[in-house]
């Protein structure tokens, strides 16, 4: 009951929103629910100022729905298919990777960028998008203007990777019906695929989502790395109870997303 006093609240808020833009992103693929959803919540703050009693309901949802999120998501990938056909994308995947986060840590300082949104924003782009935001946020502890800036910044280079990308993959030569060439070129930058708007081959769907599932499993480096140099850093300000432990740093839910991952690929 005081779990409910204290959230509940927050947590219809999360719901009343979240529904309508799932259906809402369904009818507009391009734009997504995410997006819209962070529009309707925008549009709410401006004129709803007293939201203390909502906060910590809130706040429980953008921590564990977001996690929770992220281990169902294991749910989907079959680790033997993955590795079977994703081997032949991983130098690539390993290379754009490497070469966002890079990008994004020179824009950060050029741009003066605050520090987590960077990081939200790098490993949005270069991994899987909304779910390596989810993963990361409460590892670095970004807070939720952080988050929803780096969401609304993901989805919409997402929206135009979608648009152009097809059109780039023919300008120089690839096949997008039946080439597995389009589907890693696809795969390694683009975080959703759409069909229904260009009428892509099954073929080159299959080999995209088949590299996009691989990137994902780059969340687990990105996240206990960073939660390795989190404590380091606490460490060093010296904190109270900063030293370094594994327990306590690695986060829980990464584990849980790799036994989700490994129930798939068993049964």
């Amino acid at each position: 009951m005081n779990f409910i006093k204290k959230n509940g609240i927050g947590i219809l808020l999360c719901l009343a929103i979240a529904i309508p833009s799932w259906f809402l992103g369904k009818i507009f693929p391009v734009v997504g629910g995410a997006v819209i959803a962070i529009i309707a919540g925008m549009i709410i703050t401006m004129f709803w100022n007293d939201k203390i009693n909502a906060e910590a309901g809130i706040k429980w949802t953008s921590k564990i729905i977001l996690q929770t999120a992220v281990v169902l998501l294991g749910f989907g990938m079959n680790l033997g298919v993955i590795f079977q056909t994703g081997k032949q994308s991983l130098p690539i995947i390993i290379c754009t990777i490497t070469t966002s986060l890079v990008i994004a840590w020179i824009l950060k300082k050029a741009l003066k960028v605050p520090a987590n949104t960077s990081i939200l924003v790098g490993v949005g782009s270069s991994i899987r998008g909304g779910s390596a935001i989810a993963a990361t946020a409460p590892i670095i502890d970004a807070d939720d203007d952080e988050i929803a800036q780096a969401i609304a910044v993901i989805f919409f280079f997402n929206v135009l990777a979608a648009i152009f990308f097809p059109i780039l993959g023919k300008a120089i030569g690839f096949d997008t019906v039946h080439g597995d060439a389009f589907g890693i070129f696809a795969g390694t930058a683009i975080n959703d695929t759409w069909d229904s708007m260009w009428n892509l081959g099954s073929e080159t769907l299959n080999k995209a989502v088949t590299v996009k599932l691989t990137r994902t499993l780059a969340i687990i480096p990105i996240t206990l790395g960073l939660s390795f140099i989190r404590a380091q850093k606490k460490a060093k300000e010296g904190m109270k109870g900063s030293s370094f432990s594994l327990k306590r740093t690695f986060p829980m839910f990464i584990l849980y997303f790799v036994i989700a991952a490994i129930i798939t690929t068993i049964c």
